[in-house]
């Protein structure tokens, strides 16, 4: 777990939950209480599969849920269309850096999840079958054609897993960017801080039990290309942690991201040492991930 933010100032993956420790110390009055709600498992059901939606480009608010809106972002021509899932607070902007060498290739998505950006409120708790049940709605009613390679960024990646784990027919492959394992032994202020009743919890996301449950139904995909990349933080990095679970979480982070190869035959990892941000620090290389993954599965499919 990462804990500085990044250079443009918004949060990715964990880095969160430091910001909203940070707001609690600050205050001294508390940004919230109590161990995070467990969410129920998602119910494994095939929902409506999309329809192919017409070429050119979209950029609008699409009803998902009665009269609960996402904003939903397309652009580019050619399949597999490729679906980028934003780490955490992180709206449909923080992918400027690659929609534009990514569309040129394949038609590319990417949204705001509730609570965020131009998409509506919705209440929380918000557990891992509502973030992929939304995601699930919004490319049926938006009508964005399969298959997908997903592309998840930090905690994005336990989405777009989720997705996957439901819908794996509809995914032709899919890339990690940072995505850690569930973290374990988190303390007391990291509980406290993803509390999804804690008002600076924006996303209202049960964020460590999203991270339990995408992790707890990993399982084989299918023989498609996924790429996972894992940054290996330095010993400076590991010792600028507050908290022992975190720097023993940091210190194994190569190793227990390879849990992640599971998904896919096919999968293999890819280490950096840019920090937990890999897409700030080496956006052109998370480009070329994109890429590669759509190229291979292209490949596959003749």
């Amino acid at each position: 777990m990462t804990v500085s933010r990044d250079t443009r100032g918004h949060c990715t993956h964990r880095q969160l939950l430091i910001s909203v420790v940070a707001c609690a110390v600050v205050l001294t009055a508390g940004c919230g209480s109590g161990d995070a709600p467990s969410s129920p498992r998602r119910a494994s059901a095939e929902s409506p599969a999309p329809t192919p939606a017409a070429t050119g480009d979209l950029d609008r608010v699409v009803k998902v849920e009665g009269r609960r809106g996402l904003y939903v972002r397309c652009t580019g021509t050619g399949s597999p269309t490729v679906v980028m899932e934003g780490g955490d607070e992180d709206t449909s902007d923080s992918y400027d850096f690659a929609v534009p060498a990514v569309s040129k290739v394949v038609r590319t998505c990417v949204y705001d999840r509730a609570n965020l950006g131009q998409s509506d409120p919705a209440p929380g708790p918000r557990g891992l079958a509502d973030l992929v049940g939304d995601l699930e709605r919004l490319l049926a009613a938006a009508e964005i054609p399969g298959p997908y390679v997903l592309v998840g960024t930090s905690g994005g990646g336990y989405i777009t897993a989720g997705y996957a784990f439901e819908h794996p027919r509809r995914v032709a492959g899919m890339a990690f960017i940072d995505v850690p394992p569930p973290f374990r032994d988190p303390p007391r202020e990291i509980v406290e801080a993803t509390d999804p009743r804690n008002p600076a919890n924006v996303e209202k996301r049960d964020y460590l039990q999203v991270e339990k449950d995408a992790w707890a139904a990993r399982r084989r995909i299918g023989n498609i290309p996924v790429t996972i990349v894992t940054d290996e933080p330095s010993a400076e990095m590991i010792r600028a942690s507050a908290w022992a679970s975190e720097r023993r979480g940091m210190r194994r982070n190569v190793e227990a991201q390879r849990g992640w190869l599971v998904l896919s035959p096919r999968a293999r990892q890819l280490v950096v040492h840019t920090g937990h941000a890999v897409e700030e620090a080496d956006p052109e290389l998370v480009i070329r991930v994109i890429l590669s993954v759509v190229k291979r599965a292209r490949r596959a499919r003749g």
